[in-house]
């Protein structure tokens, strides 16, 4: 015979239901709002890019373009040498990329692993120059690079941000999630401490070193501020800095800068995009 549940008991059971679907409801209800927030500026930048007539700035905004074309982007083309900007943002952001991932990994390497006196000190310091905002330390930086002679250069761009916090503690949480037998195991074999870090640890960090790769890749292509301080030849801008162009000293056409914008973000959110599970895994045992 077929078992059913008490009256209170089923009662209950339905109740449990009810409130897990009300609270999953609840939760993709929230997800898409902030996916709303998130996605909006950008579908209102490429709309009005791919318009070719209309008020850009009416209310409510428009959804869709009115009358599409791609006059626009063509525009872009005329006005900047767009793909000399590209090549120039490809070089510092390759360069960040590595630089990024050499120091961040090779500091954060005896901070896991090897024991020295002030390590906590040394790795609080490093923490707490989170707190502070970029742009605090462009006026040292900007002394330190003109003095290097690194000024107008790729170099003078990459040098300042090899070395960021968030790097040096994400590439130490991975380390730290080594098994600590396995590292005793390779010194008992008479391994060395460069022999363990890059046949063992690198190896074993991969997923954090290719949250670490997205991560410092976005934010190299999209930097605006110091490049625009440091470089002061136009040929050597980035895509970033070199869309200034399109607007002028007393007006600019909107829907031609919007152009632009859809051209400087567009390379860097396919990558995203195609490799946001390798993000999401690197950061996972950062949390954990």
């Amino acid at each position: 015979m077929e078992k059913t549940l008490p009256m209170p008991l089923a009662a209950t059971a339905k109740k449990i239901n009810m409130n897990k679907l009300a609270n999953r409801t609840l939760h993709y209800l929230v997800l898409t709002l902030l996916a709303v927030i998130t996605v909006y500026p950008f579908w209102w930048t490429l709309v009005t890019a791919l318009s070719t007539s209309g008020d850009v700035f009416t209310y409510p905004p428009r959804m869709w373009p009115e009358s599409p074309g791609l006059d626009n982007f063509v525009e872009v083309f005329q006005t900047i040498d767009v793909i000399a900007f590209y090549q120039n943002s490809i070089i510092i952001s390759a360069l960040t990329v590595a630089g990024t991932l050499i120091v961040c990994s090779m500091a954060a390497y005896p901070l896991a692993r090897m024991q020295f006196p002030g390590r906590n000190i040394v790795f609080g310091a490093i923490l707490a120059t989170m707190i502070l905002p970029s742009e605090v330390n462009f006026l040292v930086n900007f002394i330190t690079v003109s003095k290097l002679g690194m000024g107008d250069s790729y170099t003078g761009v990459v040098l300042p941000g090899l070395a960021g916090a968030v790097g040096i503690f994400l590439m130490k949480q991975a380390f730290e999630a080594v098994p600590n037998d396995l590292v005793d195991a390779a010194r008992v074999d008479g391994a060395t401490e460069w022999q363990i870090f890059w046949h063992i640890m690198l190896p074993l960090a991969r997923p954090a070193l290719a949250a670490l790769t997205i991560l410092t890749l976005v934010a190299a292509w999209n930097q605006y501020i110091w490049p625009s301080i440091v470089m002061a030849s136009p040929d050597k801008f980035p895509l970033s800095v070199g869309v200034l162009y399109l607007s002028g000293a007393f007006s600019f056409k909107i829907r031609v800068v919007a152009a632009g914008a859809v051209l400087t973000v567009l390379p860097i959110l396919m990558v995203f995009l195609f490799t946001q599970r390798y993000f999401l895994r690197g950061f996972d045992g950062a949390v954990k």
